[in-house]
């Protein structure tokens, strides 16, 4: 009984730690929850923090997945809904109006980043995915020569890193969907297709992660 009540007290513990840096934002929707490392900062046995996980996701605060593991949950969709619709809107079209001033060597660079997202999806790290996947736009949409809408694409991706740690978390099959689209943005790049065309790919190219997200969401509802 005294053994029951310590792990109990210890759960608590781990309950109120977790939670706190979900609160303070230090860990973002989409973070993974390591149980042996929160169990070595507690110096903790991790029997406590899969206690404390189950309190959390019983409140909404955390999802758990089979082959995924425990992560910090999206608890604010509608806000990620509009800056998704929003960032589909003015990236695709600084991308477009980029087009004309991208450079042979900024294709190659956006390749090779493409190439080091293929070889994340082998042992998959969503938080290094969604930065290499940053990295890569920005090749495509830094050459914007309109300075108001590149402001607003720069501004939809710094609310983006608030609102979540990886979309990709959520949804690990949308990755592969993703590096391919890539490809594909690429060549029409590459084969200075129209303006509207390229416009269309690079926003479809965004509203396709925000569905998968909202087909993943409402599945959990359900």
């Amino acid at each position: 009984m005294a053994s029951e009540t310590v792990t109990q007290s210890k759960a608590q513990l781990a309950y109120r730690w977790i939670k706190e840096r979900i609160s303070d934002g230090t860990y973002t929707p989409g973070y993974r929850l390591v149980l042996g490392q929160i169990a070595k900062a507690l110096d903790v046995s991790v029997v406590p923090v899969r206690e404390a996980i189950r309190m959390l996701e019983s409140e909404g605060l955390v999802t758990f997945e089979h082959n995924v593991g425990a992560q910090v949950a999206m608890h604010d969709e509608t806000e990620y809904l509009y800056t998704m619709q929003t960032l589909s809107l003015v990236e695709g079209a600084a991308t477009a109006l980029s087009a004309p001033h991208i450079t042979a060597g900024d294709i190659a660079r956006a390749r090779a980043i493409n190439a080091q997202m293929i070889e994340c999806l082998e042992h998959f790290d969503p938080h290094r995915f969604t930065e290499l996947n940053l990295e890569f736009h920005a090749v495509l949409f830094e050459n914007c020569p309109n300075p108001h809408i590149l402001d607003l694409v720069h501004r939809g991706w710094g609310r983006l890193t608030v609102l979540r740690d990886s979309t990709f978390s959520f949804v690990p099959g949308r990755a592969q969907e993703s590096v391919i689209e890539h490809e594909q943005i690429l060549a029409l790049l590459e084969q200075h297709a129209a303006s509207l065309d390229i416009e269309l790919a690079a926003r479809a190219h965004r509203t396709r992660t925000l569905d998968a997200f909202l087909a993943y969401q409402e599945r959990r509802h359900q």
